[in-house]
């Protein structure tokens, strides 16, 4: 088993930065990948980013690009999402997620955090 605890969500405005972490404990050898998906109310759990534990691989979705950055330090266990120039459509909860089969993109991830609540005010 692998637990996964997320941090760093709060309320912040338009254009700010923010950065979240996931603390990940157990059975972390087993990991191939980390993502960080999100979710508004109502709507589908959508991907976000994602980083091969081992090699580093980053992977992003394309409405993203430019304005976020995977990182992970295999040391601490953990795995951080920077968020820059957030807009109110970034509102939504951050889920952390850790796999150990080759799935990226998708919801197929093995373990899932709690989630942690971005709120963005225009």
């Amino acid at each position: 088993q692998v637990q996964l605890v997320e941090s760093g969500g709060g309320l912040v405005q338009a254009g700010d930065s923010l950065r979240l972490s996931c603390a990940a404990s157990g059975r972390t050898f087993s990991i191939y990948v980390m993502g960080w998906f999100r979710q508004a109310p109502g709507k589908a759990r959508e991907f976000v980013a994602a980083i091969n534990w081992s090699g580093g691989t980053t992977y992003y979705a394309d409405s993203v690009k430019g304005r976020l950055t995977i990182s992970r330090d295999k040391a601490k266990n953990t795995v951080d999402l920077q968020i820059n120039s957030l807009e109110p459509e970034d509102t939504d909860v951050y889920y952390c997620a850790a796999n150990s089969r080759r799935v990226i993109f998708t919801l197929q991830y093995d373990y899932w955090g709690r989630g942690t609540q971005v709120t963005v005010s225009s």
